[in-house]
């Protein structure tokens, strides 16, 4: 009877850890269709809307990050393969945009990962973004071979097609036919600029999501009480003194180089400009907490900086002057 009453025992216990098991398997299933039917979903508005659909693009590695911190790696990594597919049946084909995209859903991956390393925040961006960067030229160089056509020719189709889309965007919000014949006029000019400055754009823009990804996803993970690095008040972030010598440099090349020369310096001060936009964004957001303005003040004037070039130009600014200014005193808070 005792032997009996031991089985019994058994056998529920067995049975609890089975039906355990299958409510955690089940949970994962679900988390795994919801985050790939969410990535899924900003995919197609960043490739279907214009104006909207650039911005839709930035949250692509969001839900990545925040179901590879949930599931782990394994588990995880169906959210980007399984989004990736999903796109290849939709579309049919493999294209660059299918690249760029993979490529945004492998740096919300690779951001998680990173969490999980004691680094800091510029090097969890900078190991981030190298990565993304490296892994994107090995997929242009491959798609390149597989479509019989050279890289700088692949490039330039590619920015040849969205500055007609950009054009008929604005054919279509009612710009003037004046302005719309003197820009198709200038497209070669612009074409021309914009492939030369591609490697500084892609590494903008990978510094760009990066950095905003982990702004968001930051709340969000806490709020589920999954792991966030302690990476401390990133308003209070600033960029290493000497870069502005590599600001004074690239000025240099701009001024009294040849047109080759003058184009690696263009991408260079373009690359080390984003970094002191961070900076002045830092700045900003160090007041608007100290003053206690308003979230809806807060959002309208990030908006402001967002579409307004002066407002960014004035961003950018501060975040450079930053070294002499020291706007925030964060020298003088340390030392007393």
């Amino acid at each position: 009877m005792q032997r009996l009453c031991e089985s019994v025992r058994k056998n529920n216990r067995a049975s609890d850890d089975f039906s355990f098991l299958d409510v955690i398997k089940e949970d994962m299933s679900k988390d795994i269709v919801t985050g790939i039917a969410i990535t899924s979903l900003i995919f197609t508005a960043a490739m279907h809307m214009p104006i909207v659909g650039f911005f839709c693009a930035l949250f692509i590695p969001l839900p990545v990050l925040f179901y590879r911190a949930k599931l782990g790696r394994t588990n995880g990594a169906f959210i980007p393969i399984g989004t990736m597919a999903a796109m290849l049946v939709v579309l049919g084909r493999l294209s660059v945009d299918v690249l760029v995209f993979s490529e945004l859903m492998l740096l919300g991956f690779l951001l998680a990962e990173m969490f999980e390393v004691n680094l800091s925040v510029e090097q969890t961006i900078l190991y981030v973004c190298g990565i993304v960067l490296l892994t994107a030229a090995g997929c242009l160089f491959f798609y390149s071979g597989v479509s019989n056509t050279g890289i700088v020719a692949l490039i330039s189709a590619y920015v040849a097609q969205n500055l007609e889309l950009t054009l008929d965007l604005y054919r279509n919000i009612g710009v003037s036919e004046e302005n719309i014949r003197a820009i198709s006029e200038s497209m070669p000019q612009i074409q021309y600029v914009l492939v030369r400055v591609i490697p500084a754009f892609a590494v903008v823009s990978s510094l760009f999501v990066a950095w905003t990804t982990l702004l968001l996803a930051r709340p969000i993970l806490k709020s589920r009480n999954l792991m966030v690095p302690a990476f401390g008040r990133l308003n209070q972030w600033r960029a290493p003194d000497h870069l502005v010598w590599g600001v004074i440099g690239c000025g240099v090349i701009l001024l009294v180089s040849a047109k080759g020369l003058k184009m690696f310096g263009l991408n260079g001060l373009l690359i080390l400009m984003t970094v002191y936009f961070f900076q002045g964004i830092a700045i900003i957001s160090f007041f608007f907490e100290k003053k206690n303005f308003p979230k809806a003040l807060r959002f309208f004037l990030y908006s402001l900086i967002a579409l307004q070039q002066m407002a960014l130009i004035v961003v950018i600014a501060f975040g450079f002057f930053d070294m002499w200014l020291n706007f925030r005193k964060l020298d003088l808070k340390k030392d007393s």
